[in-house]
């Protein structure tokens, strides 16, 4: 039996160095000339109906575009993929296999209406039946009823009220803008004004959407949700009509003083000025459609530099593919780079290669100088630092990918990488959150009660710890020297043991789901020197077993989010069976039989030069020696809103075969020869791909 799985782990180990070579030359093909990667980021429908209720509601649906197009053709075209996105139970959803969703189909209906879709048309009828299935349209959540209101199909006071005096707030009030999460604050200012201004276009009745309404007394009302505190939510309610009341008599004296301040900050945090340049409010999607509704609420006329610049930012989120055009919700070149870069280390390329060296030279240049908002929970003295995930994003950089980023830059080293690498460090260290753990953008604390205002349907009004974040953290820490016996890893090795569920797997906060959350959480403490062997590891792995596919991959739908016992459950993607089989290596090492099958199973659905040519097998188009992958990997918010990160099938494989065939090389006993491959790689990445 030893000679059997020996000579199939020989097998097994020349396949995926052929793999290994053509993954690592796909992902080369995709760099940038300046050494960044960006894949296309895609999100839901309603990146394609909000933005086409936005122009409705600015009065701009038949105006030129940002670039001078032709609004109408370039409506018509993101009209044509928004159509394209319908289910056969006519609904839209928020990803492959979800249910339909209420407020996205609503807002998906009102768009086609608006566009000039007949309502007794096949898809129209099935997607007002979908609506009333679910409950009528007088249940959407509070973002969906700003732009219903705004384009006047329910009432203003069906809306949360956001006074504008909270940008008054003292930083002692458990409601400072410091408190809730960074998003939310970049949403709230704009939405504060245009609770209180209302702006609202009138269309004519035969363009509107009475139709989806079951209950028309309720379509009046802000909309009251079931889950969370009832006392904390029955409290918010009574604040919500108390500020409604005011409203009628104007609000408080302040007002106008108070709407002057408030989007004040939003435009400072909109600008292009050095040292925190930003491509857009917040640099991601809804904010960015916001303010240009507040823009035109307090009277800035279209040709405005500010209005004008705003328009581009947002427009340059257009991916156009013939008579379409799909929207993403922001650009990930920071993220995509970062991990790109991470991943050719782990196929041992270093500053010695051309294509490592340019990509950490590009990251070097996108290291954050500027105190932004997360100064405000750390102590006066914390140095600027830290990476944004976006191309420009000088307010808001994260722990998340100023963990990935250093670590891939200290790996591949260099005086100025290096030197970045430190100060990244330093910046992460002093963004520890009391509890041990990590949250992505702020140093703060968790507060519940957040999550029960009106406007907080988005399941992400605070930006709490969380276990996927520290255990990267913990990882990049490792890397630098780092161990089991430092207060900052004991504490945070503490937090993550706290969030293991009872299976032994963890919460993925920021990717799908369990698999996601497991790998995170158990990667980094043992890179620190938790020992494999500890029960709490070794759950965790034994987990990981336990729902391996029959195929020998992975897979777990965004359904787990929402029914616990799917959890570890879905359709095989590379991604996920990636992260999995780096869970199995780091626990039980590399010569694992469930490790083996899951990079086996990566071996043989690789795209080929042939299959790469087939749209139905490669129906996004990708380079051979990348995988095909249509499902979403990536979460924005739980229940919500989910991402498919068109790189994540492409480097997190190659980042796991480079792990598994590293350690082979050594444990096998060649480390001259391994020693000699990795030279031969690093020489360049041209070298690496003609020599293996």
């Amino acid at each position: 039996m030893g000679i059997r799985l020996r000579d199939h782990s020989v097998s097994l180990e020349s396949k995926l160095r052929t793999t290994e070579r053509e993954a690592l030359a796909a992902l080369v093909s995709l760099q940038k000339n300046d050494g960044h990667f960006c894949g296309e980021l895609e999100g839901d429908s309603i990146l394609q109906s909000e933005y086409l209720l936005m122009k409705w509601a600015l009065g701009q649906e038949a105006a030129p575009m940002s670039d001078g197009r032709s609004g109408i053709e370039i409506l018509g075209k993101i009209t044509a993929y928004l159509r394209s996105q319908q289910r056969p139970d006519g609904g839209w959803g928020q990803y492959p296999g979800s249910s339909a969703d209420l407020s996205g189909t609503v807002k998906a209906y009102f768009a086609l209406k608006l566009a000039g879709d007949d309502v007794a048309a096949p898809h129209m009828i099935r997607a007002a039946k979908c609506v009333h299935s679910m409950g009528g349209a007088e249940h959407c959540n509070s973002f969906s009823n700003f732009y219903l209101a705004a384009l006047g199909q329910i009432p203003w006071s069906a809306v949360p009220t956001i006074p504008p005096e909270v940008i008054w707030l003292p930083k002692w009030c458990f409601f400072h803008l410091s408190k809730v999460s960074a998003w939310s604050r970049t949403m709230i200012l704009p939405l504060a004004i245009v609770s209180v201004l209302r702006p609202t276009r009138e269309i004519p009745a035969s363009q509107g959407i009475d139709e989806l309404f079951l209950d028309q007394h309720e379509r009046a009302r802000l909309y009251r949700r079931s889950d969370g505190s009832v006392i904390w939510r029955a409290i918010f309610g009574v604040i919500d009509h108390t500020l409604k009341v005011a409203e009628r008599f104007g609000g408080s004296p302040w007002r106008k003083a108070a709407i002057a301040d408030a989007f004040k900050w939003i435009m400072r945090r909109a600008s292009q000025d050095r040292p925190a340049p930003t491509s857009g409010l917040g640099a991601i999607f809804p904010p960015m459609v916001y303010i240009q509704i507040v823009m035109k609420a307090i009277g800035i006329q279209r040709d405005d530099p500010r209005v004008v610049r705003a328009e581009k930012d947002l427009d340059a989120f257009f991916i156009e593919d013939g008579s379409m055009i799909r929207i993403q919700p922001c650009f990930s070149p920071v993220w995509d780079t970062g991990i790109a870069l991470y991943a050719m280390n782990d196929c041992g390329l270093d500053a010695h290669d051309a294509c490592a060296a340019r990509a950490a030279s590009w990251l070097v240049r996108k290291e954050c100088v500027f105190h932004g908002d997360w100064a405000d929970n750390c102590p006066g003295n914390t140095p600027a630092g830290g990476w944004y995930f976006e191309y420009e994003n000088g307010w808001y950089p994260d722990c998340d990918d100023t963990a990935m980023v250093a670590m891939a830059l200290l790996r591949t080293g260099g005086p100025a990488a290096k030197a970045a690498a430190v100060r990244g460090i330093k910046w992460i260290l002093a963004m520890q959150n009391d509890d041990g753990g990590w949250a992505a953008f702020d140093r703060t604390r968790d507060r519940p009660i957040l999550e029960c205002v009106p406007f907080a349907d988005h399941n992400a009004m605070q930006d709490p710890s969380c276990p996927d974040i520290t255990g990267r953290v913990l990882e990049c820490l490792s890397w630098h020297g780092m161990r089991v016996g430092d207060p900052a890893i004991d504490r945070a090795i503490q937090y993550i043991k706290s969030k293991q569920e009872v299976e032994g797997c963890f919460f993925g906060r920021w990717g799908v789901n369990y698999i996601y959350g497991t790998w995170q959480s158990v990667i980094g403490p043992i890179r620190c020197g938790v020992s494999p062997a500890e029960p709490w590891i070794l759950q965790a792995g034994e987990w990981i077993h336990s729902i391996q596919q029959d195929c020998g991959a992975f897979g777990e739908s965004a359904n787990s989010y929402i029914d616990a016992n799917l959890k570890g459950k879905g359709p095989p993607t590379a991604s996920q069976t990636a992260w999995a089989a780096m869970i199995l290596q780091e626990v039980f090492g590399p010569h694992d039989a469930g490790l083996e099958r899951a990079l086996g199973w990566l071996a043989e659905t690789q795209l080929s030069a042939v299959h790469a040519a087939d749209k139905a097998r490669n129906p996004d188009g990708d380079p051979a020696g990348s995988w095909c992958e249509t499902e979403f990997t990536g979460t924005g918010f739980p229940k919500v809103f989910y991402l498919r990160y068109h790189l994540y099938r492409l480097y997190f494989p190659l980042m796991a075969i480079g792990r598994f065939l590293q350690a082979r090389t050594i444990q096998s006993g060649a480390i001259q020869n391994g020693a000699a491959d990795l030279k031969a790689k690093n020489s360049s990445v041209a070298g690496f791909v003609n020599a293996s």
